[in-house]
């Protein structure tokens, strides 16, 4: 049986599972190909390279959003260097862009499903949110495989729920961030895609660490792990980590959540194959790296 393990000894998010699956051996044309199925591809582009983070070599996924360029097709390296500090001079990493949205990196923008109004201005105004109700409308009424779109629902679903949780309303009045909408759909969706490519059959998992500290999000300042993160884990091991950052991001919680029947060490099987998914950050005491085993 064709068995995924994750392995989130650095936390997981979305990026960072896509980026590793990559790196596994899945394919991203076909990624891109199938994304298309949701027709709202000239909102964002794609973007994935190999980097090296604390010696390993990794496969770094971005989306770009589309509004936040004058010239879309020169955005993979119009902004190389202007925040390499934010990036512990990571100046190989031509395509984080973590000045524009923070893609599924482990902070802030990661309660990219906040549903606070105020940062509206950031990001464009031709469709500043999306309704959970919409995103379930638009997977739904694609041409996508039947498995894909049944599993990226239950992963936008279990978010969904812990966003409406938290926040006291409804499900089905959640709303997202433009910027989030964007990238969880395509890290949602896209990870229900390489599962499928990959032929993947069961998926364990290791525990999830969620860092410490505190983040600062829409609301103000909070404990992390994010209260939505935490509602998203319920049920699933998490573990202690001396790392003052957020780890693991709602999207990363709940692809773990939903994909993983198992939480454990790794289990016993033959590898066919290694993948290494890059954060954006780099930690002095550990590779900031998503690893995946696929074998049988």
């Amino acid at each position: 049986m064709k068995t995924l393990y994750i392995d989130c000894f650095s936390g997981i998010s979305g990026d960072m599972f896509i980026g590793a699956l990559l790196d596994a051996g899945a394919d991203p044309t076909i990624l891109e190909k199938e994304l298309k199925k949701l027709h709202f591809e000239d909102e964002y582009d794609l973007s994935w390279k190999k980097v090296v983070k604390n010696g390993i070599t990794s496969t770094k996924f971005d989306v770009v959003l589309a509004d936040d360029h004058h010239h879309e097709h020169d955005h993979h390296h119009e902004h190389d260097h202007q925040h390499e500090h934010d990036h512990h001079h990571e100046h190989d990493h031509h395509h984080e862009h973590d000045h524009y949205h923070e893609h599924g990196h482990h902070h802030e923008h990661d309660h990219q499903h906040e549903l606070d109004h105020q940062h509206d201005h950031h990001y464009g105004h031709d469709h500043h949110h999306r309704s959970y109700s919409g995103i379930v409308t638009m997977i739904q009424a694609s041409d996508l495989a039947p498995e894909v779109k049944e599993t990226s629902l239950k992963i936008f679903q279990k978010i969904g729920e812990a966003e409406g949780h938290i926040h006291g309303i409804p499900l089905e009045n959640v709303h997202f961030h433009e910027v989030g909408a964007v990238d969880s759909i395509i890290d949602i969706v896209g990870a229900a895609i390489l599962i499928h490519q990959l032929g993947i059959e069961k998926i364990k998992s290791s525990a999830v660490p969620v860092g410490t500290g505190k983040v600062q999000i829409a609301h103000g300042t909070y404990p992390v792990p994010a209260p939505a993160t935490l509602e998203v884990l319920k049920g699933v091991p998490i573990e202690q980590s001396n790392v003052r950052f957020e780890l693991t991001t709602p999207t990363g919680a709940g692809i773990v959540a939903v994909l993983a029947e198992e939480f454990c060490t790794i289990p016993s099987m033959e590898v066919k194959s290694i993948g290494y998914g890059a954060g954006t950050k780099t930690f002095k005491d550990h590779p900031n790296v998503l690893r995946v085993i696929i074998g049988e």
